[in-house]
């Protein structure tokens, strides 16, 4: 079993490191920062290790150490907060990865199984995926509405097909990146590496050699040659999230690299042959940003191979209710605390929302409600949030009122389900957007709009 070595600078997220190696199939080596400790994780890198060093509230200390040696070997930094300045620190230090906690942890089980699947082989990879498998069931994705019935049985026909490329698109928080994982890990590929990438979380200046890799040599600081993420996923799938944000300088050797199913890192003669899945997310139209040009033609065609459309949480019926009392199973399980109830008014409240972050917003609300909520039941005061709020309605038309009050809150509440989008809200009301801003905007002089359309 390949060692992954932990240089600890701080206490900070100290408890999580047996865990993330023993499900990435590591051996765990607890160094101490000091000379010793330094010395050790300098051995363990020489040879068949991988190393973290662990700077998580302690920066600045590090980055002087760091300043003044070159580690060999593969490692990353990991430290508290997304810093530019560190990352190229820590890169011209030899790292190969800076990440930033919590945030990344996602991109840290992902680099740690890549890593202990390059280093063990199949065998550890498959005890990898086993677990990442019952994380990331297809059959565990909650819903029961015909809209989320529709996408998962899409899902479901391409699950064995190993190579079939897939574009995922929803709007933000409608769970793509679940959909993602759900398809490798039910899949052939399963016992390969899953990585993913965030298009707009990398700058771009950095994002073609995190996909493509690069030379030594390549540019200022690539002081040691780097496979990209195309490379590190061999036999895979690689999630590229939020592809409608790539930039257009990218989309074309994206697209070449795709069609001739090789890469050739930055500075490099030679191409190199992959084998990967490619599955694509976007919240974005790529059809709408083809036409404005800011999207290849010739990219989306190639990305629209089979379409998965997840629907937004407010088309998905009463699969509000049954995720809300699955995370707060969950979230109670967490904290050790009582299962909670929902209230009639609390769930009426749930259907009502808007909820424009989606299964994501829903799941924030869950976990505030269970911690503040004063009892063991959920009321709708529990469950009122910024987006119910801001719509000037809680949710609810004031009744009795007469037809001219009605018809503008009945305006506010649909703009509320709809997330504050007023094309579709108007779209759902069968009235003109001018017409709909007139009912959001009554006149100064307290006059009524009639209810006709233009």
């Amino acid at each position: 079993m390949p060692t992954l070595a932990v240089l600890l600078c701080t206490d900070s997220f100290t408890a999580a490191w047996d865990d993330l190696a023993a499900d990435a199939g590591f051996d765990l080596l607890r160094l101490a920062d000091d000379a010793d400790g330094l010395a050790a994780f300098e051995r363990a890198l020489s040879g068949e290790a991988i190393g973290i060093v662990a700077a998580g509230g302690a920066e600045d200390a590090v980055a002087e150490r760091l300043a003044l040696r070159r580690l060999g070997g593969e490692w990353a930094l990991v430290g508290a907060a997304a810093d530019h300045r560190l990352a190229v620190m820590a890169m011209r230090a030899g790292a190969t990865e800076y990440l930033a906690l919590p945030g990344d942890l996602a991109i840290l089980r992902t680099w740690l199984a890549a890593c202990a699947h390059r280093l063990g082989g199949r065998r550890s990879g498959a005890a990898f995926a086993t677990r990442e498998g019952l994380r990331y069931a297809f059959a565990e994705i909650a819903g029961e509405s015909p809209a989320l019935m529709a996408a998962l049985e899409r899902v479901a026909r391409i699950l064995p097909r190993g190579n079939a490329t897939v574009l995922i698109t929803g709007e933000t928080g409608t769970g793509k990146e679940l959909v993602a994982r759900a398809l490798h890990y039910g899949g052939p590929r399963a016992a390969a590496p899953f990585v993913d990438v965030n298009c707009t979380a990398i700058p771009e200046t950095l994002l073609e050699s995190e996909l493509f890799g690069h030379e030594a040599g390549a540019f200022t600081d690539a002081r040691t040659a780097k496979p990209g993420l195309f490379e590190t996923a061999d036999g895979g799938t690689l999630f590229l999230d939020e592809i409608g944000h790539l930039p257009l300088a990218l989309q074309g050797k994206l697209l070449r690299v795709l069609e001739t199913r090789t890469v050739r890192r930055l500075g490099a003669q030679r191409a190199t042959p992959f084998d990967v899945r490619l599955v694509a997310a976007t919240h974005v139209d790529l059809a709408a940003a083809v036409a404005r040009g800011e999207f290849r033609e010739d990219l989306w065609y190639r990305l629209n191979v089979v379409q998965v459309e997840l629907p937004p949480l407010r088309e998905r019926g009463d699969d509000v209710l049954l995720l809300a009392r699955s995370f707060l199973r969950r979230l109670a399980e967490e904290y050790e605390m009582p299962v909670p109830t929902l209230t009639p008014a609390a769930e009426q409240a749930l259907r009502m929302r808007g909820w424009a972050g989606n299964v994501r917003e829903l799941r924030n609300a869950m976990e505030r409600a269970l911690l503040l909520a004063d009892g063991a039941r959920i009321d709708a005061a529990d469950v009122d949030g910024p987006a119910s709020r801001a719509s000037g309605t809680g949710g609810e038309l004031p009744w009795p009122a007469p037809l001219h009050d009605l018809i503008p809150a009945a305006a506010q509440a649909m703009l509320a389900r709809c997330g504050g989008n007023k094309s579709e809200t108007a779209r759902r009301l069968g009235i003109s957007r001018p017409r709909l801003q007139r009912l959001l905007e009554p006149a100064a002089d307290g006059a009524t709009v009639p209810y006709e359309d233009d």
